[in-house]
């Protein structure tokens, strides 16, 4: 696509769609911490809702404004990745993407903070008793994302070597 936008637009949209379009069929057919086995040992599909940041991290901090502030953060959040994806030069194809797809994580979580006060996580691996603390949609977009930006990194860059030195 020609501008950068139309792209973040309609990848974003397709992406928080779906992300919403699953919450809300686990929401509707999996019971708030019951499990659905999809892989004997290996994944189930989980109702959890996270009230902290990624993985959990802050959920048992007990606050009527953890709600409001982490609202407030993701919308800065958002922000500040519009304005590096403005500022990122359109051949850099890789952090593009990666912006895209941090950019519709980061709206899918929003979203459910602002209706539900949380986060609706579902995907569930594990092996034996070890968990990954589970996840969705929206997640996964952040993740993804973050791996190509680190990935844009690496991508098209000549090593810098020092200037030579006069003998």
């Amino acid at each position: 696509m020609r501008n950068k936008y139309i792209l973040l637009f309609v990848v974003s949209s397709a992406l928080i769609v779906i992300d919403q379009y699953t919450k809300f069929m686990v929401t509707l057919h999996i019971p708030l911490n019951y499990s659905i086995k999809i892989v004997e040992g290996f994944f189930n599909l989980t109702h959890i809702r996270n009230s902290g940041v990624a993985f959990g991290i802050f959920s048992e901090e007990q606050s009527d404004l953890k709600p409001y502030l982490l609202i407030l953060v993701s919308i800065i959040a958002i922000m500040a990745i519009m304005v590096i994806f403005h500022q990122t030069e359109k051949e850099k194809r890789l952090a593009h993407g990666g912006l895209i797809l941090i950019f519709s994580g980061a709206i899918g979580n929003l979203i459910d903070r602002i209706l539900h006060k949380e986060v609706i996580d579902f995907l569930d691996f594990f092996i034996e008793n070890q968990h990954w603390p589970a996840f969705n949609i929206a997640d996964s977009c952040i993740t993804i994302g973050v791996m190509l930006m680190a990935a844009d990194m690496f991508v098209g860059h000549t090593p810098s070597h020092p200037p030579d030195k006069a003998v």
